[in-house]
Parts: C-alpha cells; structure tokens; sequence
C-alpha cells in the first residue's frame, strides 16, 4: 500500500505541478516572443512534458486501482475515493485527447512553418490544460478526504 501511495503522489506532482508550471510560469514567459519562436519552443517543451504526463496517468490510475482493490473495491470505498476516481478518469480522457488531437495539430503545423494553424491548436492546449488543472485542483480535497 506504502508504494501504491507514493507513486500515486508522485505522478499527481508530476502532473499537476507541470500544470501550474506551464499555466503560470511558461506560458507568460514565452508571450514576449515571435509566433515562430514561441510555437516552436512550445511544441519542443510539451514534446517532452507529454510523455512524462503518460507515465504520470499509467502510475496514477493503476496505483489508485490497485489501492481500491486493497481496500476492497468501489463498494468498500466512500464518496471521495468515487468522486477522485471520476474526476482523474475525465482528466485522464482530457489528457487523451490533448496529445492526440491538438499537440498533434500543433507539432505538424510546426514542422510546416504553419504558424497560424499552430497558434490555434496551442490556444486549444493551452484551454484543455487550464480546464485539466481546475479538475486535479478540484480533486485534491477529495484526495484528502478520502484518505
């Protein structure tokens, strides 16, 4: 139960702290440079962020299964747990979603010096992961409650 839990945490971190990071500290950060420059530097970063959001997903939810199973499934366990486990399951479809519709967009554009399409798939990133941020910050006192 003891790994179970820090690699839950730890991928909740990865995941949740790159959010804050992207939303709050890249993102206003990058807006002083040319579209060019910007998208591209944005596509390199989310290029190597994403993966990592990946295996964050994989350790979450099979971490969190395996500690609802310990417990003794979703019948043995409260509102929280069910509450946190809806919630990281739509975050979880969200992320799906972003890596494969809108970075995709983003990275072909990119590549083809397609600037104005690249803008406009990272201003759909850029909402989906502000909208993936609002739903881990509102699932943390579930987390807590359900611990």
């Amino acid at each position: 139960m003891f790994m179970a839990l820090l690699l839950h945490l730890l991928g909740v971190i990865i995941w949740v702290g790159g959010m804050v990071f992207a939303n709050f500290a890249l993102r206003p950060s990058v807006g002083m440079l040319p579209p060019p420059q910007r998208l591209a530097l944005l596509a390199a970063v989310f290029g190597r962020f994403l993966p990592l959001v990946a295996i964050s997903v994989v350790l979450i939810l099979g971490s969190g299964a395996s500690m609802i199973g310990v417990a003794g499934g979703m019948k043995a366990v409260g509102t929280a747990i069910h509450a946190m486990t809806g919630l990281g399951v739509l975050m979880a479809l969200v992320f799906v979603y972003i890596w494969a519709v809108p970075f995709r967009e983003l990275r072909v554009a990119a590549a083809e010096n397609a600037w104005d399409r690249a803008g406009k798939a990272m201003a759909r990133i850029r909402i989906l992961v502000a909208f993936n941020l609002i739903l881990g910050l509102v699932t943390l006192p579930f987390a807590v409650a359900g611990h």
